[in-house]
């Protein structure tokens, strides 16, 4: 057993607090990655989708998981456990800095996650405090409103992720 944390990063402007639209812990927010097979190192070719709202029992039948799939190289089975309450929401401090902000944690087992994929919706807050809900970024382009209680544009961009062991 691996655990990875997902990370995320972003330029923000005149924004801060971005995460999953019903926040890191959300049960419907769908996580897309690619897995990376441990034994043979083949990658799926399409995104797997990973939910809290989803559980399965893994092979041997003992405790849930979020994910069960089998490599379709080699065909060892493997499955995705989240852990939440590892994440927070990515501030404009973290952008300025340059820092990432852990989002979720996955217990793998048989698998790394690779590749995440920005799908669902997030929501972020401007400085002046006006929400902005069912921001999509799954498309790759960078998310431009108009803040007009603050009067400034507001901008997600160059939105990256990475996943890395964690204990």
């Amino acid at each position: 057993m691996v655990n990875y944390v997902l990370k995320i990063s972003a330029d923000l402007e005149n924004l801060t607090n971005l995460q999953p639209s019903g926040g890191c812990d959300d049960s419907n927010f769908p996580y897309l990655f690619k897995l990376k097979c441990e034994r043979c190192g083949e990658v799926t070719q399409k995104e797997t989708c990973v939910t809290l709202n989803e559980t399965f029992t893994p092979p041997g039948g003992r405790g849930t998981c979020h994910l069960v799939q089998k490599c379709k190289f080699c065909g060892r089975e493997g499955n995705v456990t989240m852990i939440p309450g590892k994440g927070r929401p990515f501030t404009l401090e973290d952008s300025e800095a340059g820092e990432h902000a852990p989002l979720m944690v996955f217990d793998c087992r048989g698998y790394e996650p690779i590749d995440f994929g920005f799908g669902g919706y997030w929501k972020a807050e401007a400085e002046s405090g006006t929400k902005f809900d069912d921001i999509e970024l799954s498309s790759g382009e960078e998310f431009t409103e108009y803040d007009e209680k603050g009067e400034c544009p507001v901008m997600i961009s160059n939105f990256r992720a990475s996943f890395s062991v964690t204990k």
